[in-house]
């Protein structure tokens, strides 16, 4: 009994042991999550995150078209810089809470 404790202590480890395996197998898993979050995350400008027309057509479900519209007739807030349409993230979460309607 002796003999085969001395031999577990004396073993190698290799990248192929199970627990060292399992180890690095769960550290590829949170980088895996880590560059996940890292795509999603927007730096906030003053404390508000702003929102490209293909971010909140995908957040709202509806087409970019949808937008464009919206933005021409005074339905939404939006901000254009040369070519490019940003939404402020608080501006759209006000007018959807404005626009709420409860069934009667």
């Amino acid at each position: 009994m002796e003999n085969r404790n001395v031999e577990n202590q004396n073993s190698l480890i290799t990248k192929v042991t199970p627990q060292i395996a399992a180890f690095f197998e769960s550290i590829d898993q949170m980088l895996d999550k880590v560059e996940v979050l890292a795509k999603k995350c927007r730096p906030t400008l003053n404390g508000d995150r702003y929102l490209t027309d293909k971010e909140l057509s995908e957040r709202l479900k509806i087409s970019r078209r949808a937008l464009q519209d919206y933005r021409s007739e005074g339905k939404i807030p939006y901000y254009q810089i040369g070519a490019k349409v940003l939404y402020k993230e608080s501006d759209i979460e006000k007018m959807l809470k404005d626009s709420y309607r409860k069934i009667f």
